[in-house]
């Protein structure tokens, strides 16, 4: 019989969730919708009983020894989730109250970010690293910071929020209410204004004219880029550049060994790291320069969240093993 965890990415629409070993190899995986119409309650009970049904049809048996959630606004030390915007749900959802009353199973709750940072240094690409930070793109941009081996989690369980710091004060309008975020610049829906903008201010002929404004998105901004579409390329090349300048800042902040790049944006590769790793050098203190990497993650986009995940609870388990030798 196999020890395993479970990891689970819940996000506002969809949850995904697999059986993961302490080395890093997934088990099984699925996925349901997030139902948040129905009580947060009766979703995480639904949501163990297919875990429970994902266990029972694997050939071999496992030993199911936690369970580690990454969801937005997820807060490591309240073990709550806050406010989430994409949720149906209360204020704040006792995510690990409720489901170690269903399965009297260890549970750990961190913001999917810093359930990313976690996984990076147990499975990815951080693996032997001691100091590094975690930035993932998407939807919006998370961050997780790791300093001396440990996770930065700041008073009240919310650092790492890179996402909301400010680049142009009187910039664009970021879906957190404040103007100006480098979010709302460094994002999929930012690499869209962005284009949408080029768009607009220029006479040049692209691919992206024939997209709607509601059709466009990330995804069809890379295949233009990659047909060497001029308004994809200076889209991403724009992107980058901001990217790189804010990395410079995290650099003087924090001194990481190493900047660890994942989530769906950054699927676009050098369109996206090469202006990136470009204006961070530029902008780095004489001190930092040539010294710290920029990595894209190892982590497939297939599991990447839920190994994030259970890296939480496999990191949780071993501190408990180890403080009670």
């Amino acid at each position: 019989m196999q020890d395993a965890v479970a990891g689970i990415d819940l996000g506002g629409t969809s949850t995904k969730f697999g059986l993961v070993t302490s080395e890093g190899n997934l088990l099984a995986y699925n996925a349901i919708p997030t139902n948040s119409n129905i009580t947060y309650q009766c979703f995480f009970r639904q949501l163990y009983d297919h875990i429970q049904e994902l266990k029972a049809n694997l050939d071999t048996g496992v030993n199911l020894l936690g369970i580690g959630i990454g969801a937005p606004s997820g807060n490591y030390r309240t073990a709550t989730i806050e406010n989430a915007s994409n949720l149906h749900w209360k204020k704040d959802v006792p995510v690990k109250k409720v489901l170690e009353t269903y399965t009297s199973l260890p549970t750990v709750l961190m913001n999917d970010a810093d359930a990313s940072a976690v996984g990076e240094m147990l499975f990815g690409t951080a693996k032997g690293m001691k100091d590094f930070v975690s930035i993932t793109l998407g939807t919006g941009l998370g961050c997780g910071i790791v300093a001396n081996g440990e996770l930065l989690l700041g008073q009240r369980g919310h650092a790492g929020e890179i996402g909301h710091i400010t680049v142009f004060y009187d910039g664009r309008e970021c879906a957190c209410g404040r103007q100006g975020c480098l979010e709302a610049y460094v994002s999929a829906p930012g690499l869209v204004t962005t284009a949408q903008d080029l768009l607009s201010q220029k006479n040049t002929n692209s691919v992206l004219s024939g997209i709607s404004e509601e059709a466009m998105d990330a995804k069809n901004i890379t295949s233009a880029a990659q047909q060497e579409d001029k308004i994809a390329l200076e889209a991403f090349n724009y992107t980058g550049k901001i990217l790189g300048w804010k990395l410079a800042d995290i650099v003087a902040s924090l001194n990481p060994e190493a900047i660890i790049i994942s989530g769906g944006l950054a699927k676009a590769g050098s369109l996206i790291l090469e202006p990136a790793k470009r204006c961070m050098e530029d902008h780095l203190l004489g001190m930092f320069k040539n010294k710290v990497e920029v990595l894209s993650s190892s982590l497939t986009e297939k599991n990447a969240a839920i190994m994030g995940a259970s890296a939480s609870i496999w990191k949780e388990l071993e501190e408990e093993r180890a403080y009670s030798l």
